[in-house]
């Protein structure tokens, strides 16, 4: 059996929320518009189960605001052959796709959102990709010790110590 592995995607609330996700239907949506080869690159690395952590970014405060879990494995990004869609790549062909995307499913709103503060105070989250400075990209890498830190934070109650 497969080893479950982890994920941190980044999507600003106001393209797409973890709220958007939940309501899709099935809490089912592709996670399109990746253009940065090294996060491509981690979604082709995704196996339906595995888990993400949800980041709003570009919000106030920025925070890990749900955990969702591969629903379908890397397929071709649909809007790289769009012309009028903003992630278009001329570049890009229907026989030779540059782009990749995958499906994600909700599981669950994190009871008490984890804001990137809390992430920086944390003990044993210093090594996590996010934290790392001029780290940018959409889709990275969450080990299992930071996964279980994360879960348990963001499991308490939003007014518990």
């Amino acid at each position: 059996m497969p080893v479950a592995r982890y994920w941190l995607m980044k999507s600003e609330p106001i393209s797409f929320s973890f709220d958007a996700l939940v309501h899709s239907p099935a809490s089912t949506n592709h996670w399109d518009g990746v253009r940065n080869y090294q996060a491509r690159n981690y979604m082709r690395e995704m196996r339906v189960g595995d888990k993400v952590l949800f980041f709003h970014s570009n919000c106030d405060p920025p925070a890990i605001v749900g955990v969702a879990e591969v629903a379908r494995e890397v397929y071709a990004d649909h809007t790289q052959f769009d012309p009028n869609d903003a992630h278009y790549d001329p570049k890009a062909t229907r026989e030779k796709p540059i782009w990749d995307m995958v499906d994600l499913r909700a599981i669950k709103v994190c009871r008490s959102p984890v804001s990137l503060r809390v992430l920086r105070e944390t003990r044993g989250l210093q090594k996590m990709v996010l934290l790392r400075k001029g780290s940018r990209l959409s889709v990275q890498p969450v080990s299992p010790e930071e996964w279980k830190i994360i879960s348990k934070i963001s499991s308490k109650r939003p007014d518990a110590p």
